[in-house]
């Protein structure tokens, strides 16, 4: 088992008013919050703020870094008047265009790619993990490929945009898909046809730069990590650092396979993609296909016996007892989707459900 697998997550908010209406204040906390542990970063969208983590060596780490990171930042808004908001698509109607942060990257992002860039205000949530080496990391890809849509549906929390139920647990993946370099990456044979194909990309327009990658597994230019880009930003922090903890598992077993010469479970991209699609309409309540895409299956159970199968590996990274702890809780909860629509059928208002998914400073 490799030891120095260390892992970061990165988590985007929503920023609003005290009467739930999206806030411009973005750029303002990013610039002006003290950072004693991890990064705040700048977004798209002036409504938004991301917050990284420190890097990790345990679940019950990121848990700590992440908590703290939320509440400095929901301090931070609200001696600004406003209020830090953890759901990836705006819930309440906006009166007016998207307002982006004031930046010559996204000035020309507006510019080149029009209209798609209104879905910039969807807030995710990103897990690194250390990578021994980028050749490495293209297999390690292949690995996870299979079970994005799970993560997915484990994080799903984008059931309301704009001031309507949209059907779906998370809107977000719906809404982010739009973007021409997003989805599930292809599997490739080497690091050489991995970068041919983002060079490609990049002739074509459909990227500006090497940051527009967003494959929902890449390689990471800032970090010497492999990032897993599906989740939505989770309604609680524990959620982000169990998907942290999973991931990491996993990764360290695809080294061991990659050593052992098992291959990946093989996934046709279309249904992967269909995949996808389930993930994104049920969430955490309800199925999505297997990795193998042989069957559908509730999502709870898929992640328990995902749990069972990791467990070895869980316990030589010292997350087992972390994910023992708290996996009860946050499957039975069914998800973030649904602490919304909970919220909203209290009174059928959804001013209540910005006001559940306002972080506690």
């Amino acid at each position: 088992m490799d030891t120095d697998l260390t892992v970061g997550v990165e988590e985007e908010f929503l920023l609003v008013t005290a009467d739930g209406a999206l806030s411009a204040m973005g750029p303002a906390i990013a610039d002006n919050t003290a950072e004693p542990d991890g990064e705040l970063q700048r977004e798209l969208a002036r409504c938004q703020v991301e917050a990284a983590s420190s890097v990790c060596r345990t679940a019950q780490e990121v848990l700590t870094a992440l908590s703290d990171m939320r509440g400095r930042l929901a301090r931070a808004a609200a001696r600004r008047g406003g209020r830090l908001v953890a759901t990836a698509t705006p819930i309440l109607p906006q009166n007016s265009p998207l307002e982006l942060t004031p930046e010559h990257r996204y000035r020309r992002m507006a510019e080149h790619f029009g209209e798609i860039t209104q879905t910039g205000s969807t807030c995710g949530c990103h897990v690194h993990v250390r990578l021994p080496d980028r050749e490495t990391g293209v297999r390690i890809a292949s690995h996870l490929r299979p079970w994005l849509p799970l993560f997915l549906a484990l994080t799903a929390n984008s059931p309301y945009t704009e001031g309507r139920d949209t059907g779906y647990a998370s809107w977000r993946q719906v809404l982010w898909s739009r973007w021409p370099s997003s989805g599930p990456p292809p599997v490739f044979g080497s690091l050489d046809e991995y970068e041919a194909s983002v060079a490609a990309m990049l002739r074509s327009g459909a990227m500006l730069d090497r940051g527009m990658l967003y494959w929902d597994v890449r390689l990471s230019d800032q970090h010497p990590t492999i990032e897993m880009r599906v989740c939505d930003v989770t309604a609680e922090p524990v959620v982000a650092a169990m998907a942290a903890a999973l991931v990491r598992a996993l990764v360290a077993r695809a080294l061991d396979d990659i050593e052992s010469g098992r291959p990946p479970i093989a996934v046709p991209t279309e249904v992967l993609r269909a995949s996808f699609w389930r993930a994104a309409r049920d969430g955490l309540s309800g199925s999505c296909l297997t990795p193998d895409g042989q069957s559908l299956r509730p999502a709870v159970a898929q992640l328990r016996d995902l749990v069972t199968d990791l467990a070895p590996t869980l316990k030589a990274l010292g997350d087992e007892d972390f994910i023992d702890s708290t996996l009860h809780d946050v499957l039975e909860s069914g998800g973030g989707a649904k602490k919304q629509r909970d919220a909203y059928a209290r009174r059928h208002d959804l001013a209540d459900v910005v006001d559940e998914m306002v972080v506690a400073g």
